[in-house]
Formats: C-alpha cells, structure tokens, sequence
C-alpha cells in the first residue's frame, strides 16, 4: 500500500512538470507566404567606360533597384519605377529589363500587389522600340491631362533610331493587360514630349488638362540635301485612343558642302565626336545669339558643360550613340551622379547644331534656361581671344603666399604646401579678353585648395580662374617666366568673356 501510494506521487510530479515545460516552449507562429525583396544587380557589362567598372551613377542606381518579386533567369534590370498605378494605397512596380542578347529589345513588366498571396505578381510584360539598355529612361507622367500617369520609354534601338513607346493604364480596368500602348515612335532624330502651360482649372483641380503633343524630328526622306529635316507632331486621338500624326512641317537645311557633311554624318566611331568638341552659343528662335547661355562639349574630358543665367552644370559624359543626324549623348551630373541628363546633338550646318535635352523625370534638375534648341559654334571667338599676345603656359619657380608656398612645375603641374597639408594639380597661365590670367585644377586628392577662398564648396566645375596682375613683361610683350610678384584675384570666363568675382586679392611673393 506505501509502495503505490509512492508511485502514485511519482506520476503526479512527472505530469507537472510536463505541463510546465509544455507552458515554458518557445511559441512557433504558423507559416506565411514570404514576401520577396530582392536587390537587383546590374551586369558590369552595361557600364559606359566599356571595361566593365562600376560608375557612380551606376552604384547610386544599382542601390535602389529594390524589386518586389524575383525576375526570371536570364532578365537584365535596367530601370525600375515605383508608383501607385491603381490609387488603392499599395505601390505598383513597373521594371524595364532585357532578356537574352543584345538584338533583343528592351521590355517592360508590370508587378502589383495581390492580396490573396499577400505578395507582389508579375501580371503583364511588352517589349518596347528601344533595344540600347544604357540609353533607356523610363518614368511617369501626366501625358493626357486626365490625372493618370502614363508610363514612357525613351531610348535608342539598333538602327541608331530614337523611339518612344508609352504605355496608358486600361481603362476598362482588365486585370490581364493593365497598360496599353498607345505611342510607339521611333525616327532617325530626336522625339521629345512637347510640354504647354496647362489651364488654371486643371491646376486646381477643377478640369482637365489639355493632351502634350509628341514631337519627332528627324531627315526629311525625300530631299536630296541630307540637313534638309522634317518635323512631325503627334496627337493624341481621344476615339481610338492613340497617338496619331496630326501635322508634318518641313525645313529646309543650310547649305553646306555635301561631301564634308557626309564625313561628319558617317557614323564612324569618334567623327561627330571631333566635330562638335567645342564651345556652343545658344542661338534664339528670332536668329539673336544669346551670349549669356552656351553648352561646352568635351569627348576627350567626357564633359558637357551647361552654362547660362550665372549658372554652371557639368555632367560626365557617361554613354553616346551616333545617329544618322548626329549623336545621343547620356550623361549624369558629376556632383549628385543620381541625376541624369540625355542630350541629342543634329547638325544644322558647318557651324551650327540643334540640341534637344531631357533631364530625369523623377529628380528634375531644375535650373534654368530650357537647353533645347539651335546653338552656334563660337570656340573660335574663345581661341582667338586666348590667342591675344598668348603668354608662356608654364613656368619654373617658387612662390609664397598667404595660402601656402605655390611651386610651378615646368611640365604643367603645381605643388601647393600649406599648414602642414599638401595638394597639387595642373596649372596654366594664359591670355584671354585682353587679360592675363591663371588656371588651376586640382586632382582629386587635391580639392582642400578650394577651402582657402570665400567660395569653399561652390566652385562646381573643380577648377579656380585668377586675373594675374603686376607681371613684368619684356620688350616683346611677354611676360618674363619668373616674375617677383604676381597678383591673383578670381575671376569666371563665360560666354560674354572675363568677369570679376570681386574677391580679396592674393600675392604672391618668388621665394629665393
């Protein structure tokens, strides 16, 4: 009887501590359908240096390319675009991406969010006319004036064309094709949307605005003189729904010499380059040159300087295609490298280019004036100033100042030692607008210089221009290559010439 009533305690304290470690496990949630974010990589191969190396831009992008759901095997990402297609509070992905080789055109997916799966699925895909993965740009817009984003697809395609493909959401609401195209452009010029002021009602709300043309311009097919262009508009046809070529305008090209004009036309690899690597005055539609706005092309730099209104925007040249009419340049800003610029470059004549600029849709690089439009080329007016009683570039000696001790090298390069830091860059003394002057440019590495002025950190083009005051001169008229003092105060060299800073002057003092 003792030994039962033993056992019978025994398993009461077994069933106890049972239920308490039971009470005490860890809580094991029941299982959900994943939900995918992955981070899409980028083929090294699209990069524009041709040697596969990651630029900055590409890094920037590459980081916000978040996808939603996974891309199948064999797709390249692009371009990726977020936005609420259906105004239901969950965002929608819209990715460009090509699948397979190069010939193989540039496609659009669309991804939104499904409930049942509590995921994102790949509902539709189209290709577009663009077929150049680093020419693409794809982003949104009011295009109808409906207050419905449409999205557009700009970029080259195999034939050196420019296309333009847009996709309008279904109005009917079909779950199985939620876009239609209702543009599909593609010449052998430029396409660009034509943008109007829209009405006061639609900016408040009240009514519709008022559909954007589309504009293509490009050589008129059937004139013998190859500058001849044609330009055609695009409406868009509110019964079908579509796109339609509402009016063409031709216009007759200057007349140049057709056998020069055909060597810059011929699409060989760096001769439209050469061409137009100079300085451009915009040129007003009524014929005036407009000296106080002008673009800079630099292949050998891989810059493309945009100045006007007393504001400066320098860009890397990042990709270029060339076009039976010229070339298409892709570039991002060399201070915020997440801001993209596309610039097409026509010949007009001899001396004169037409320009047609796009800046990002979705990070507007708002400074003014509109770039687009007729430039003139005026590097010659620049080098015959520099020309005036040029000086010698480089000199041989040493100067102290109260920025540091400054050293000329004869082989163009400078040493600037001060507070125990050192920097160095390249350097040129020359004449220009009847003034002498000096430029420094920093290395990278070397870019502390620009801490020692008023203007630290507001210098955009990494480069610093002095007027040179109180340089002896010899009999001849030029400067002697070591001279006992030099003034330095900064100055800006623009379209209308030399313009002072009024800034503090600096001396310098030749050091024994």
């Amino acid at each position: 009887m003792k030994r039962k009533t033993v056992l019978t305690v025994a398993a009461f304290l077994l069933c106890a501590a049972g239920i308490a470690v039971y009470a005490h496990r860890p809580r094991v949630e029941p299982e959900t359908p994943e939900r995918h974010r992955m981070r899409a990589i980028v083929p090294s191969g699209l990069a524009a240096d041709g040697r596969g190396a990651a630029l900055p831009e590409q890094v920037a992008q590459e980081d916000a390319y978040i996808l939603k759901a996974p891309m199948e095997t064999g797709e390249l990402v692009i371009s990726v675009l977020n936005f609420d297609f259906n105004n239901n509070g969950a965002e929608d992905q819209v990715v460009a991406f090509r699948r397979g080789g190069s010939e193989n055109p540039v496609s659009v997916a669309f991804f939104a969010f499904s409930g049942r799966s509590a995921g994102y699925r790949r509902l539709w895909e189209l290709p577009t006319a663009a077929t150049v993965p680093a020419t693409v740009s794809l982003f949104t817009m009011d295009l109808l004036g409906d207050r419905n984003n449409v999205v557009v697809v700009t970029g080259m395609n195999a034939r050196n064309e420019h296309t333009m493909t847009v996709f309008r959401r279904n109005p009917s609401n079909d779950v199985s094709r939620p876009f239609d195209v209702i543009a599909d452009i593609r010449i052998d010029g430029s396409v660009a949307v034509r943008e109007v002021q829209r009405s006061l009602a639609y900016q408040q709300g009240i009514a519709r605005g008022q559909p954007f043309a589309i504009v293509a311009a490009g050589r008129d097919p059937e004139s013998d003189n190859i500058l001849d262009r044609i330009e055609l508009t695009y409406s868009f046809h509110e019964a079908d729904g579509v796109y339609v070529r509402s009016s063409s305008v031709r216009i007759p090209g200057a007349r140049v010499e057709q056998d020069r004009v055909r060597e810059i036309l011929s699409g060989r690899p760096g001769v439209f380059e050469n061409f137009v690597h100079d300085l451009w005055y915009h040129v007003a539609p009524d014929g005036t040159v407009d000296r106080s706005q002008f673009i800079f092309f630099d292949p050998v730099r891989r810059e493309m300087v945009f100045f006007g209104e007393e504001n400066q925007q320098i860009f890397s040249w990042q990709h270029s295609n060339t076009t039976r009419q010229g070339i298409f340049i892709s570039g991002y800003n060399s201070t915020i490298t997440t801001m993209r610029r596309r610039v097409n470059v026509e010949l007009e004549s001899m001396d004169g280019i037409r320009v047609t600029v796009t800046d990002d849709r979705r990070q507007r690089i708002g400074v003014p004036p509109p770039w687009s439009g007729s430039y003139r080329r005026a590097g010659a007016v620049i080098r015959a100033m520099a020309a005036d009683h040029a000086m010698s570039p480089h000199k041989d000696a040493i100067f102290d100042s109260p920025i540091g001790r400054l050293r000329f090298l004869p082989n163009g390069k400078y040493e600037l030692s001060a507070y125990g830091a050192f920097s160095g860059g390249r350097y040129v003394f020359f004449r220009a607008d009847g003034r002498d002057l000096l430029e420094l440019r920093p290395d990278r590495n070397g870019a502390e210089i620009f801490a020692l002025f008023d203007a630290a950190g507001g210098n955009p083009d990494d480069r610093l221009v002095f007027h040179v005051s109180g340089v002896a001169r010899n009999p001849q008229g030029r400067p002697d290559s070591a001279p006992a003092y030099m003034g330095l105060t900064r100055v800006r060299i623009g379209a209308s010439g030399v313009r002072d800073l009024h800034e503090t002057a600096i001396v310098l003092t030749r050091a024994e």
